[in-house]
């Protein structure tokens, strides 16, 4: 029963923040939504902070799920990172509350949400890492810094797929494989 109801604080706090945004949510605002008293919400979370890190925490789980629901390990490098790119991105901007996260970012510079957007690059950038590193063990591409590769790879993704259409026509999903191919693979190639 506490479960469940803790479920519902967090599904209504998820749909708020959304919403509303993280500065606009009050823990009123998802005592309504919750149909719980306000009270109610403080025996799960200490306060508005922590509710929001819950919903960010059970984010970033899901994206690592949809990252490794398309990686083959039978497929190199390059296809996996972009498979893995491609889907965390468009997780991203399929969210309501990624795409709310990164407009009051943008517009209110909200610390909690800035926090949120850290956590969120933090997971992939690692996540790239410890693929860059198997592939260098592996010898499929040459010594690197994988930490700084994985930083470059997912800026360079993200420039692709979210900065350029604010300027022109989105980018074909094989076009942006090709053009990441010739701006950062053949520069790790073995040879």
């Amino acid at each position: 029963m506490s479960n469940d109801r803790k479920q519902q604080i967090i599904q209504a706090a998820n749909q708020s923040f959304a919403t509303f945004g993280y500065k606009a949510t009050t823990m009123d605002h998802v005592a309504k939504a919750a149909n719980v008293g306000k009270g109610t919400i403080y025996n799960f979370f200490k306060n508005k902070e922590q509710l929001f890190q819950e919903i960010i925490s059970n984010l970033l789980s899901e994206m690592k799920t949809q990252a490794e629901s398309v990686i083959d390990d039978q497929k190199p490098l390059k296809e996996n990172v972009h498979l893995a790119l491609y889907e965390l991105l468009q997780y991203r901007r399929s969210h309501q509350l990624t795409i709310q996260m990164v407009q009051e970012a943008k517009e209110m510079g909200t610390a909690a949400v800035q926090e949120a957007l850290a956590n969120v690059e933090g997971l992939i950038t690692a996540y790239l890492r410890e693929k860059i590193e198997q592939a260098i063990e592996r010898g499929d591409i040459r010594s690197c810094n994988p930490e700084m590769t994985a930083f470059m790879m997912f800026k360079l993704y993200t420039a692709f797929i979210i900065d350029w259409e604010e300027r022109h026509q989105p980018l074909e999903k094989e076009d942006i494989m090709h053009l990441f191919d010739e701006y950062v693979f053949k520069g790790l190639s073995p040879s």
